[in-house]
């Protein structure tokens, strides 16, 4: 059985192989020191906008606050971790077992956050759908506030049980993260059928010309907010899926230069998720963008004014 350290080492170059990895260590810190800036800027900027948007329900508030925060982490402790140890291997140093086990540790921690902080939105996305009026007696402000913090507590426990459970048995490791996957996928179907479904009968309403125009908008907003959020995990998915298929890969074939060049550049994937996660807020739930435009514009009143002035000299105004 081979221990953590000889599994880690694996993916990461030893001596011999950083010459052949300069380039790719190069590019890939680059990349990584700017979607670093990108990830802790626009997610910084989003959770102040989602904390001012009052048309959000409260719980949806609170989900999506808990995910900008983990997205936070990735950018502010994550991204520059593993830009500190691509220049250490350009400079042809090779850092030690307990290094990379504390990278690990941080990535596990918030890649565990953002895959749980998905999955809580798409299921509260799911009950708010299929509960209807029920919802808000059910789903409360403190019983979404626990489930965050149980969130963030299981991330932890998982981050460090990887340590012992990768060593022992990477497979059960990979199956966990498998039934994980595929848990959630069944509930993001579930909610595109329902919200087809529910569009159905929308349309039903307003051909009918019936006076329930509360329940049609209703069900309107369920389903744009339940859409907006499945774009959220279809980023996570095309983000974090390679580099899942990459390990599998690695596990198969065994190591090599080319492969770890590619493992180099999936992990860089992996992270830019935490910088597409704010701009898919801001195209699929417009209220977030006006209050990032509002942000934006009191963080720069005197570029904002002077864009105003512009447009209007054009003829038209902010949105």
């Amino acid at each position: 059985m081979k221990s953590l350290c000889e599994l880690l080492l694996v993916y990461y170059p030893n001596i011999s192989d950083v010459g052949n990895l300069y380039a790719a260590c190069i590019t890939n810190c680059v990349f990584n020191s700017f979607l670093s800036y990108t990830g802790i800027m626009l997610n910084i900027v989003t959770i102040h906008a989602i904390r001012k948007t009052s048309s959000l329900p409260k719980t949806l508030k609170t989900l999506l606050l808990s995910l900008a925060v983990s997205d936070v982490g990735v950018g502010l402790l994550a991204q520059p971790f593993y830009s500190s140890l691509l220049v250490k291997w350009t400079q042809q140093i090779i850092p030690n077992c307990n290094t990379y086990k504390t990278f690990s540790v941080i990535t596990m921690l918030f890649g565990s956050a953002s895959f749980l902080g998905v999955a809580a939105v798409s299921v509260d996305r799911f009950l708010a759908i299929h509960l209807h009026l029920r919802y808000q007696e059910l789903v409360t402000r403190v019983r979404v506030v626990a489930v965050m913090i149980s969130v963030w507590v299981l991330s932890a426990f998982l981050s460090l049980a990887m340590l012992w459970t990768l060593s022992s048995n990477p497979t059960l490791f990979a199956c966990i993260l498998a039934v994980g996957l595929l848990l959630t996928v069944m509930v993001y179907i579930r909610n595109y059928l329902a919200a087809r479904r529910h569009r159905n009968q929308i349309q039903v309403l307003q051909v009918q010309q019936m006076a329930h125009a509360d329940q049609a908008a209703n069900f309107a907003s369920l389903i744009k907010s339940a859409v907006g959020i499945s774009y959220v995990y279809i980023a996570f998915l095309i983000c974090f899926l390679p580099y899942g298929i990459g390990l599998a890969v690695f596990e198969i074939v065994g190591s090599s230069i080319t492969l770890k060049k590619v493992h180099f550049s999936l992990k860089t994937i992996v992270f830019l998720n935490s910088s597409l996660n704010p701009v898919i807020y801001c195209w699929k739930m417009r209220h977030i963008l006006h209050a990032v435009i509002n942000t934006l514009r009191n963080m720069f009143p005197h570029r904002s004014r002077t864009s105003n002035e512009a447009l209007a000299l054009n003829g038209h105004t902010w949105p």
